[in-house]
């Protein structure tokens, strides 16, 4: 087994977490990353309102996003990104509810992703003040970063991931879960028709 996964960061337009508006990525295999991507994203309508509070953390504006693919539009981009791999984000929770709430505002399939929360695994590994990402991101050895920049997120992510797995001599996602004490979740398959009701 290796360590491979695929780190995952949104960032959304207002307090809905359908509202997504960019997306980050970092492919990891063998312990290393190894592809990086991140795109804007027309969040769903009925979701498309920015506000302040939420342009102030991330800096993205509706004008930005205006000729960006739409949720739907970019979703096959995200599947053929991450492939079959265990999801991993910075409070996976939320990460994962974007996911979910976003194909339900759309009506498309959510994709029934694995996924670890790295906020979880660095409780377990670090002893810091915080968790907040950037501070366990340069306890791995990892930063200083665009913070609220979806793809330095997501590689910071990875980063926090691997050294973790590092510091614990795990050899793949489920060990680290595993020595961590941490469950890999999945986002409950949703059908497309029953999204849409």
């Amino acid at each position: 087994m290796a360590l491979d996964f695929t780190a995952i960061d949104f960032e959304t337009a207002n307090s809905s977490s359908a509202s997504a508006c960019a997306v980050g990525l970092a492919r990891v295999r063998n312990g290393r990353i190894v592809a990086r991507a991140g795109w804007l994203i027309r969040p769903p309508e009925g979701h498309d309102r920015f506000f302040d509070l939420n342009v102030g953390i991330h800096g993205i504006r509706a004008d930005d996003v205006a000729g960006a693919k739409s949720w739907s539009e970019q979703l096959d981009d995200l599947v053929a990104f991450a492939g079959a791999d265990v999801l991993v984000a910075h409070n996976a929770g939320f990460d994962m509810a974007v996911m979910r709430r976003a194909c339900e505002a759309t009506g498309d399939t959510c994709p029934p992703y694995r996924y670890a929360c790295s906020v979880q695994v660095s409780r377990r590994v670090y002893d810091l003040p915080s968790h907040r990402l950037p501070v366990v991101a340069e306890a791995a050895g990892f930063g200083p970063f665009p913070h609220h920049d979806a793809t330095a997120d997501a590689a910071a992510c990875a980063h926090i991931m691997i050294d973790a797995a590092r510091r614990v001599g795990a050899t793949d996602i489920a060990e680290l879960a595993a020595l961590c004490g941490v469950t890999i979740g999945e986002i409950p398959r949703t059908s497309a028709a029953r999204a849409a009701a």
